[in-house]
């Protein structure tokens, strides 16, 4: 069965997901989480792409990113992956490949469905039942999206910047923001777009993605509702 093909466009944001092989562990102690981050910042500014909103978990990763080149995100994960799985290898004595396959991704409408989406990314701590509120968690970028702790790997998309008129009156309103969870719908839909390939927004946007792309750009998932995860993959 062919694969599907994945479609980034420039200028538009775009939800990436990468889970470890078998749904095993990816990082370990707090130097994998901080090696891969740093990686991630190389290969972010070496290919051009500004990365909005990420979460480390166990075995999975999460980030909101929107490309310059439409190929962006997919030579940064390249230059990530080449030099975070030697770096795994070698740490640990282990060999052969880390993550599951290539990596899941949808393009997301700049409107209030990139705004879930940041949440979506940064809550999943939550979700996944580790941490109580977001903030709690180390690894994501929920600390400086919403409280100001410097972290050199974010730039802020326009969305969330239109929050506030200054950095602590739109840091309080995606706190308030992040204070309600996403219903049940809203999860699925975002899970759904990640793992099919679907645009995540409304009919009109995808059907202006379609045009652009003079192709059909996937189709969310219907039917029975996806089974509770492991507290460490909450996705």
């Amino acid at each position: 069965m062919p694969r599907k093909p994945r479609f980034y466009l420039p200028g538009l944001p775009a939800h990436v997901v990468q889970r470890g092989n078998n749904r095993q562990a990816v990082f370990f102690d707090d130097g994998d989480y901080a090696a891969y981050l740093r990686w991630l910042e190389e290969g972010a500014q070496r290919y051009g792409c500004a990365i909005h909103a990420y979460v480390l978990m166990t075995n999975h990763v999460h980030l909101l990113v929107t490309p310059e080149t439409r190929e962006a995100i997919s030579r940064m994960l390249q230059y990530l992956g080449r030099h975070y799985v030697i770096y795994v290898n070698r740490a640990y004595g282990r060999s052969g490949t880390l993550w599951e396959g290539r990596h899941k991704g949808s393009v997301v409408s700049g409107d209030d469905y990139l705004l879930r989406c940041y949440r979506y990314v940064e809550l999943n701590p939550v979700r996944a039942g580790m941490v109580s509120s977001p903030g709690q968690y180390p690894w994501s970028s929920y600390r400086a999206n919403a409280a100001g702790t410097t972290d050199p790997l974010l730039t802020p998309h326009e969305r969330y910047l239109a929050l506030g008129r200054s950095d602590e009156r739109r840091r309080s309103a995606y706190r308030d923001l992040c204070r309600h969870r996403l219903d049940e719908e809203q999860v699925r839909d975002i899970r759904a777009a990640w793992q099919t390939g679907t645009p995540l927004g409304n009919d009109r946007f995808r059907s202006q993605l379609e045009r652009t792309l003079k192709q059909k750009v996937g189709q969310a998932r219907r039917g029975r509702p996806v089974m509770k995860k492991s507290r460490t993959s909450a996705n």
